[in-house]
């Protein structure tokens, strides 16, 4: 089951530090982002985050994020 949901509030580490942003898609099944293939599951979802300082998206298993308030 996913720990954290589609609009949750969550930050993560980068090369350039903490970042944060919200959850616009959770993936429970193998997908393609940026050229490579991202493995996911029901029992350890991928989550796509939109970053709250630019429109960059970044792709991350649960375990790298922490959710924010």
């Amino acid at each position: 089951m996913a720990k954290f949901q589609k609009g949750d509030h969550v930050t993560w580490n980068s090369e350039a530090g903490h970042v944060s942003g919200t959850i616009i898609k959770v993936h429970k099944k193998d997908f393609d982002y940026k050229g490579y293939r991202h493995h996911a599951s029901a029992d350890s979802p991928q989550y796509e985050i939109k970053s709250d300082k630019t429109d960059h998206i970044a792709a991350h298993k649960e375990d790298a994020l922490r959710k924010i308030g």
